[in-house]
């Protein structure tokens, strides 16, 4: 039968439907032993939004001694003096660890500051701000979860660690190096302390 664009069509009566009982039934099957397949692993649920108070939480179980006033948090890690700075309105956070004086920084250190920036410091980066050099972790605020933001602080205190040498973030360093390992240590210390949360 031609429909009014010249196009075949079909009436529902002419398909034969005996072997819809069957396929119905196998489909069934399937979506019953996929759905049991998925409760029986550990499906991580999902966190809720960032918030200052579970970051705050969060920062207090990785240093006890943490220091905060109002937005800003200020702790250590490995010696290495972190602040954290918080807006929930523009929904933003970002940490930094002072490295140096940014006034002698000549144009080759800048440069391979930047190659660091593009390969070697992940989610840390380097950057100039009030004559200072810093390295930073920058993210939105809700959508942050907290091993994103332990591990956003174990590089950026990686970044400040391995400034004049590797200015690695630390996750991914190819090669042989004691690099990887140094960060891999520190990221499981912090993990550990944040895993009561």
């Amino acid at each position: 039968m031609l429909g009014q664009h010249g196009l075949r069509t079909l009436s529902f009566h002419y398909i034969d439907t005996r072997g819809f009982g069957m396929i119905r039934i196998a489909l069934l099957t399937v979506l019953f032993v996929v759905s049991t397949m998925a409760r029986g692993q550990d499906v991580p649920t999902p966190e809720g939004p960032m918030t200052m108070e579970r970051m705050a939480g969060i920062i207090a179980a990785l240093d006890p001694d943490v220091s905060q006033r109002g937005p800003t948090f200020e702790f250590t890690i490995q010696d290495i003096p972190i602040i954290v700075i918080a807006d929930p309105r523009a929904d933003r956070m970002r940490a930094m660890v002072p490295i140096r004086s940014a006034d002698a920084l000549e144009q080759a250190e800048l440069l391979r500051l930047m190659q660091a920036n593009f390969d070697s410091a992940l989610d840390a980066r380097y950057a100039v701000a009030q004559g200072r050099l810093w390295g930073v972790f920058i993210h939105p605020l809700s959508p942050l979860e907290r091993d994103q933001l332990i591990s956003g602080l174990a590089q950026t205190v990686s970044v400040a660690l391995t400034y004049g040498q590797s200015y690695s973030g630390g996750a991914s360093v190819f090669g042989g190096g004691d690099s990887s390992g140094i960060y891999q240590k520190l990221l499981e210390e912090l993990q550990k302390r944040g895993e009561e949360l």
